[in-house]
């Protein structure tokens, strides 16, 4: 029983990720501890939001820090931070931004969708999205001819959302914002490197702390001192409608400390998916194997296939029918419509492999 079942909910097993719509992550033990803790007293919280920022500095590597209460805030407040940096009246007057520098520059297969819009995200900062090249392509030139006086910053993201061909790399966007003498901002939420974003010289980089960190509902932004300190600045402004708590911030540095003391090293991941895999061994139409995450992480999932013909379901089907069951399992369906779905070993509790694979045989044996 759970919390969650106490109030009549399905168990959910979670084999489709860190995904915010499941909850993102099961904190260990000893960070629902800090939670708890931080909770049941009271703290001065401006003294708390800096120390978080000196914390998320020293982690990350970055000269400064700001914690915010999830990723898409971090959108928000970074653009907010880069228009009207710590001028009080500018900060208040956010997100209309007219008469303000405020155009933000992102290719076009970076406009994302990835529960929430990026480029909404964007305009809640009072941003101003330009959209440059096409879905599958861009080129340098493409991003440097719609610079103009009105730009404030480049935006990239990286993330298995994002286009992952055609677009110009990390090391192009850098180049051409250095060049143009503009800050850069990385969407880095589901990243799990937080040294390699934090100091590859990204004016401002934000993570999730929700996901790979594996701490509760938060995270954080890093960079130029200057720039997260104006960060800081838009709590009086439009991040007081999405301010982090003190147990938010209590949470992401308890994260910080554990941090890779919990991870499934590769050579886990590929054995937990391999016993799997081993488990659906026979099953008429299904094929499996073990494939890396497509943005190029260090994560290991099953892929599995289904063939209609024989099996008697598509892709589609079975995942819905495990949804339904109980406990509902969520699966990656992001390439359901070709006859795939994939299991991420992270999210995983001890004894779901064994659920999953008697859930998958539940319907197909019996289709």
């Amino acid at each position: 029983m759970s919390v969650y079942t106490d109030l009549g909910m399905k168990q959910v097993i979670n084999g489709s990720g860190k995904m915010t719509a499941l909850g993102a992550t099961a904190v260990s033990a000893s960070i629902a501890e800090a939670v708890g803790i931080a909770t049941r007293d009271y703290v001065e919280m401006d003294d708390l939001l800096k120390i978080t920022g000196e914390k998320i500095a020293t982690f990350t590597g970055a000269e400064g820090g700001c914690p915010v209460v999830c990723a898409s805030a971090g959108i928000a407040i970074s653009v907010a931070a880069l228009i009207a940096g710590k001028n009080l009246s500018l900060i208040e007057k956010l997100p209309n931004s007219q008469g303000l520098k405020n155009e933000i520059i992102l290719q076009k297969g970076h406009a994302v969708h990835y529960g929430g819009s990026l480029p909404q995200m964007v305009t809640l900062g009072g941003g101003v999205v330009v959209e440059v090249g096409h879905a599958n392509k861009t080129e340098p030139d493409h991003i440097r001819g719609a610079i103009t006086d009105q730009t404030v910053a480049l935006m990239y993201v990286k993330s298995h959302h994002a286009v992952q061909k055609g677009m110009q790399p990390l090391a192009t966007m850098l180049e051409i914002a250095k060049a143009a003498n503009l800050p850069l901002i990385i969407d880095a939420a589901a990243e799990e490197d937080f040294k390699k974003y934090g100091t590859c010289g990204a004016d401002l980089v934000l993570f999730s702390g929700g996901k790979a960190l594996g701490g509760p509902t938060c995270a954080m932004v890093c960079g130029r001192k200057e720039l997260t300190d104006a960060c800081q600045s838009q709590y009086k402004g439009i991040g007081r409608a999405m301010k982090a708590g003190k147990e938010s911030m209590i949470g992401l540095i308890a994260a910080m400390k554990e941090y890779g003391q919990n991870l499934l090293s590769p050579e886990e991941q590929k054995e937990a998916m391999q016993a799997l895999l081993e488990g659906l061994a026979g099953l008429p139409g299904v094929k499996g194997e073990i494939a890396q995450d497509e943005a190029g992480r260090e994560i290991y999932r099953a892929r599995i296939q289904f063939d209609p013909t024989l099996c008697g379901v598509n892709a589609t089907q079975v995942a819905a029918a495990l949804k339904k069951g109980n406990p509902a399992i969520y699966t990656r369906d992001h390439y359901a419509n070709v006859g795939i779905l994939q299991i991420d070993p992270r999210p995983l509790l001890p004894g779901q492999v064994q659920q999953i694979v008697k859930g998958l045989k539940e319907i197909l044996i019996v289709k």
